[in-house]
């Protein structure tokens, strides 16, 4: 027994059968045993010329009988091209098909003869002719060819008619192009071959011929010469599977783990871009309008989805802890006062749908409606991806936006806070920022707490620098905004109280270069209490 297996490595096998017009898109399949024995003469001829003669041609002869074949899953394909014709002028362009068959680079074509024995000598000759045969059929058919050394599996699908047939599924009736061992390696001059050519005509043709064999003869002589099928070629049926380019039904799951995907990045472009005092109301427009397209997304009988990523609550609606839900963090990094990028930051990571829906996050409104800004989604990745922006690391860290406290003061009760702080409002926040910074520290797993933090009130004036995240200084260039001129709640949320709540702007130092973000207190999630890394800290008296 002898067998080859066959990968099309590009997954495709471009071949035209004989007598079959390239644009009529019909492939080749299963490929033509004619095919074989030409391309292993043209491989031995071009690439292993120091065979001899007699060797290949007694491997041949052997080769020259039908095979059967393992066809393996495959499917139709072809792409059209519009090539110059200039029939009709220089812009004439004529449509070519190009018609293949679609394979597993994976899963070989298998050609098997069973009564077929090789000798040692033969069998190195064929494997080295294989080893060098690049492609089969067009020159796009990239392939690897292997001799098989035995054949427990796969068993044959595709087998001359003559044969017996093997229990299996519907087969259909293909005429495949085969060898005829008893004239394929005549020489083309014997008489008889054509009584249309002149015995001059046959000499002259023999001598081109390298060797000078019925096998080798090139398509554009036998066209001239008026051949209708190749001289040493015969046709045999063969009885293939009736659903052989019908593709297997694989059902499609869809993907409900949450993939390595932390972070969206977006830059904004827009006539005029939001100032950053709607930092707030920005956020909580785009969480909206994320939702709607994640809804539509994933809606299953008119009621659409809902992303507990994007929304920060549970199926009853419920608020999620942790803290593992989206950040929606518009920033200004340019230092001119109006919001210039948005970060949308999950630390437990987006869903496959949720990704969808962040790509096709790209354009909102203003809040009247008469301008749209665009939004053009410039990375996605992990966490340790990111070094820039809010997401950079450092040891100094600035108030963006105005940190709004999570509780009002304790006048009363064993946990009331102290006169102090009762008194002094600015005290008063930046306790509750201490207290943020604790369950921050312990979220997080830092062996240092608040007590090891140093925190300080930006006060030149009392307010919130718009500053470049790269540095940092109070004299920097750009508007200084105090936190009353932020927007503090939300238009959709009719009870949210943010605008009333105590609220300020700092410098926090910790013991070690952290990695952002840093957002901390009341509507954190909107970006508020959002602070920028400084990344070269200016040397100035008096600074902090």
């Amino acid at each position: 027994m002898l067998a080859i297996a066959m990968y099309f490595l590009a997954g495709r096998y471009h071949a035209t059968p004989w007598g079959r017009h390239v644009n009529e898109a019909a492939p080749e399949w299963p490929p033509s045993p004619w095919r074989l024995l030409r391309s292993l003469v043209a491989t031995w001829k071009l690439r292993v010329p120091g065979l001899p003669e007699d060797l290949v041609r007694q491997l041949l002869m052997k080769l020259a009988g039908p095979p059967q074949f393992h066809l393996p899953r495959a499917s139709l394909g072809h792409s059209r091209h519009y090539m110059p014709w200039f029939k009709k002028g220089p812009d004439d362009r004529t449509m070519v098909f190009d018609g293949f068959v679609v394979v597993s680079p994976d899963e070989p074509v298998v050609w098997i003869w069973d009564q077929v024995k090789l000798t040692d000598d033969e069998r190195v000759a064929l494997s080295t002719l294989l080893e060098h045969l690049a492609y089969f059929g067009r020159a796009e058919s990239w392939c690897r060819a292997e001799l098989l050394d035995s054949l427990a599996d796969p068993t044959p699908n595709a087998y001359p008619a003559t044969q017996a047939a093997a229990p299996g599924g519907e087969l259909q009736l293909v005429r495949v192009l085969c060898a005829d061992p008893k004239t394929a390696f005549d020489p083309i001059s014997t008489p008889g071959t054509s009584a249309r050519r002149s015995r001059r005509q046959s000499t002259q043709l023999s001598h081109s011929l390298d060797p000078p064999w019925n096998l080798c003869v090139d398509t554009p002589t036998l066209h001239n010469e008026g051949w209708s099928d190749p001289p040493g070629s015969k046709w045999i049926d063969y009885l293939c599977p009736a659903d052989c380019f019908r593709p297997l039904p694989t059902k499609r799951r869809r993907p409900t783990r949450q993939l390595q995907i932390q972070v969206a990045r977006y830059v904004l472009d827009g006539t005029v871009l939001p100032p950053v005092t709607e930092t707030l109301t920005f956020a909580e427009r785009v969480r909206q309008r994320l939702m709607g397209i994640y809804g539509k997304l994933t809606a299953i009988d008119g009621q659409p989805g809902r992303s507990r990523t994007f929304s920060g609550k549970d199926a009853d609606g419920n608020p999620l802890q942790g803290h593992q839900h989206a950040y929606y963090l518009p920033t200004d990094e340019d230092g001119d006062g109006r919001i210039d990028h948005l970060t949308v930051v999950a630390e437990a990571g987006f869903t496959h749908d949720e990704v969808r829906a962040l790509d096709r996050l790209r354009e909102l409104y203003t809040s009247d409606r008469e301008d749209t800004i665009r939004l053009v989604l410039i990375a996605l990745g992990k966490l340790e991806d990111f070094c820039f922006g809010p997401l950079a690391s450092s040891t100094h860290w600035v108030s963006a936006t105005p940190f709004i406290v999570t509780r009002h003061p304790k006048k009363n009760g064993r946990k009331r806070d102290p006169l102090a702080l009762l008194l002094d409002r600015a005290s008063f926040v930046e306790q509750v920022l201490r207290e943020e910074l604790d369950r921050l520290c312990s979220r997080k797993g830092w062996a240092w707490g608040a007590a090891q933090l140093s925190v300080q009130r930006v006060e030149d004036p009392p307010g919130v620098f718009v500053l470049k995240p790269q540095l940092w200084r109070p004299e920097a260039t750009g508007p200084r905004l105090r936190p009353l001129q932020f927007r503090r709640f939300r238009l959709h949320k009719p009870e949210d109280d943010g605008g009333r709540r105590p609220a300020g702007s700092f410098l926090i130092e910790f013991p070690e270069a952290i990695k952002g973000p840093v957002v901390l207190g009341h509507s954190a999630h909107f970006g508020m209490g959002l602070f920028l890394p400084i990344l070269r800290k200016a040397s100035r008296q008096g600074a902090p």
